[in-house]
């Protein structure tokens, strides 16, 4: 298989838009032992530049709360803060972006709330070419393809495999990154495929020292290109 090879940052296509960094995804969760801001913490300490605020339950004033504390922290860190599927928090904390799954706000209803915001990254989950070429037709800036390997962070989710991500990158003209029951033992192959990035959770955030291992994987990714 031909290697499809990418920059660390890419150029969005309109140039009020932020840099996306390539590499290690960063992905929040209170699932482990500590909250929301502690776990962006780590994720940022260990040097990754996009982190993501996912919460699916909590009230939202606790959200909105969160998410402040985040973006704070992602702005002295020099990373972009995105939140997941939330565009009222991402708009009230002045997020860098929002992303949205295949059931989540449908993007053309994103992009008519952002309205004027031509500035802000918009990503988008997808698990088959058609929900690539739908996601680009609306000029999603990124695309999030999975889950790519057997995960138990999203108890519905099953894994689209490698010869789907494959067809996947190879319709896509936007960045992609691969999500889904990544490990380290993994990054060598997905940049094999082309990926632009790795979103993780569980496997740096669900250990006894997920700012080492978070660093580790960036490590990891850097060496595998």
């Amino acid at each position: 298989m031909r290697m499809r090879t990418s920059s660390r940052v890419s150029k969005l296509s309109n140039p009020l838009k932020p840099e996306l960094p390539g590499g290690i995804y960063g992905i929040t969760s209170r699932d482990f032992g500590f909250g929301q801001e502690q776990s962006a913490l780590y994720l940022l300490k260990a040097g990754i530049k996009i982190i993501q605020y996912r919460e699916k339950d909590a009230p939202t004033k606790k959200m909105y709360n969160e998410a402040m504390r985040i973006r704070e922290l992602c702005r002295q860190y020099g990373a972009l803060f995105i939140v997941n599927d939330r565009m009222d928090i991402a708009l009230a904390v002045d997020a860098d972006g929002v992303h949205v799954g295949q059931d989540d706000m449908p993007l053309e209803l994103v992009k008519k709330i952002y309205g004027d915001r031509s500035d802000r990254i918009i990503g988008v989950s997808v698990r088959n070419e058609q929900e690539v070429l739908a996601a680009q037709a609306l000029n999603a800036d990124y695309l999030g393809a999975g889950a790519v390997y057997p995960t138990s962070t999203k108890q519905d989710s099953t894994s689209i495999g490698l010869d789907m991500l494959a067809r996947i990158m190879k319709v896509s003209t936007v960045p992609v990154y691969a999500i889904g029951g990544i490990g380290k033992q993994h990054l060598k192959e997905l940049r094999s495929y082309g990926v632009y990035g790795a979103a993780v959770i569980s496997a740096m955030l669900n250990t006894p020292d997920p700012e080492k291992t978070a660093r580790e994987f960036t490590d990891v990714w850097g060496a595998a290109s």
